[in-house]
């Protein structure tokens, strides 16, 4: 399959792990080596061939609005204003599916960085993709390569990419990523409420349908303003 053409990006969370640098600003707006994070998401979006980008937002709704207005034309940028309540991640997918419009499409972090490795990485995620067997499919990446992170892993992947969850008190060897593609059947009888993307992760796992692709390059989840010098330090040497 070719790279999705529409894409969500998630932006309308607080930053609160991000402050002080997100009591001027949202998160998604803070810069790292150069750009906002926001920017490098959709620089890497439409780089890997997608049209339209999808944005939330919630948190310095208008901060967020008045950037992306200001962008240079390109990649279409569609709205979907939570101002009235967060979503969390399931949710907001679920309110920006009519705006999405398309089918399977990529879900993206804005705090997520992410460094094509051989392949470019979504053109990688999209190879994985087989809509008769996946309702999603996450781009995973090595506990070891894991930059900023500071968990015990995600899950464990078998030879054909189906996924299981890390056990309580245990460590897994892969981190996921931010970055996914998703069918609109995922959402199938999902109300628009507050709710993670994990419930459906669930229920496609409880079904088979979730399965993971190996990031082979760089990634760096910038979440605190430590994690920012850190990932630029290794921008710098790599």
């Amino acid at each position: 399959m070719s790279v999705p053409r529409a894409a969500m990006v998630l932006a309308a969370g607080l930053g609160k792990r991000m402050r002080p640098l997100t009591a001027t600003r949202p998160k998604p707006l803070v810069e790292v080596a150069g750009a906002a994070l926001l920017d490098h998401a959709l620089a890497r979006l439409a780089a890997g061939g997608v049209a339209r980008a999808v944005v939330n937002v919630h948190y310095m709704a208008g901060h967020v609005e008045a950037h992306l207005a200001a962008r240079a034309p390109g990649l279409e940028i569609r709205i979907s204003d939570e101002r009235a309540a967060l979503l969390e991640t399931g949710g907001g997918v679920a309110k920006a599916l009519p705006l999405i419009d398309a089918d399977p499409f990529l879900v993206v972090n804005s705090d997520n960085f992410w460094i094509d490795g051989a392949s470019p990485t979504l053109t990688l995620l999209a190879s994985h993709w087989d809509a008769e067997r996946m309702d999603a499919l996450l781009l995973l990446v090595p506990l070891a390569r894991a930059n900023g992170y500071d968990g015990a892993g995600d899950f464990h992947m078998d030879a054909n990419g189906a996924l299981r969850r890390r056990s309580e008190g245990r460590v897994a060897p892969w981190v996921f990523s931010g970055v996914q593609i998703l069918a609109r059947r995922l959402f199938d009888g999902v109300a628009v409420e507050p709710f993670s993307l994990n419930r459906l992760y669930d229920r496609a796992l409880s079904q088979g349908r979730l399965h993971g692709a190996a990031h082979t390059g760089l990634w760096f989840h910038v979440g605190t303003p430590q994690a920012i010098a850190e990932t630029e330090a290794v921008l710098a040497h790599a």
